[in-house]
């Protein structure tokens, strides 16, 4: 991913936390005939023993599951923020451009079976589930049931070989202007461009308030 200086990431922290927060990638690897193959797939970031990876799983026909092997590197893409910024925001002359945040973790997969599937279903489950009212659990399953469902799917766990982010966040614009964008975005009302807002109040001062 090209990544201008300016827009690189405040920290690989920043990174982590943007990737456990926004866990819908689009996933990518290449199958039969050098043929590209994309799914748009949850992935949930794990830490253990010092070691870090993502889990996830595919649907059992899907043709991904050809690129989930130690042989080839796959590439999930992380990205939910985003927004049109207009240039009559600027006090001076200027053409639009689109303010966002995206992150490419790159590495190879291995398939997982057993408990360790059941691990990873029931941490994704539970991850979404917080604050419902009457949450679901996988535990809550009849054993035959979930046996029954995971029949129908693959699970994998994926290295993390190389992590390339960009929070392209008008980093470029004086105090002025930059205000103006988070004014005008908080604006607009709707969820993408009130979450960039916060991001570049972050960036730029440390909070959500500016």
């Amino acid at each position: 991913m090209y990544v201008p200086k300016i827009y690189e990431a405040p920290s690989i922290d920043h990174v982590k936390s943007f990737v456990e927060k926004n866990g819908f990638a689009t996933l990518t690897g290449i199958g039969r005939e050098n043929q590209i193959i994309t799914s748009h797939i949850p992935l949930m970031l794990y830490v253990d023993d010092d070691e870090e990876y993502l889990l996830g799983h595919v649907a059992l026909g899907n043709p991904l599951r050809e690129c989930l092997n130690e042989n080839q590197e796959i590439l999930a893409v992380f990205m939910e923020q985003h927004a049109y910024i207009s240039s009559s925001w600027y006090a001076d002359i200027n053409v639009p451009t689109w303010n966002y945040i995206a992150v490419h973790i790159s590495g190879k997969a291995k398939i997982i079976e057993g408990e360790a599937l059941v691990r990873s279903l029931s941490d994704l489950v539970n991850k979404y589930e917080v604050g419902r009212e009457k949450p679901f659990s996988v535990e809550s399953m009849p054993t035959d049931m979930l046996h029954r469902e995971m029949k129908g799917i693959v699970g994998f766990k994926m290295s993390i070989e190389q992590i390339e982010a960009q929070y392209k966040l008008s980093q470029n614009r004086h105090d002025k202007d930059y205000l103006e964008i988070i004014a005008q975005l908080e604006k607009q009302g709707d969820q993408l461009s009130t979450q960039i807002a916060q991001d570049m109040k972050e960036l730029r001062y440390g909070s959500d308030e500016a």
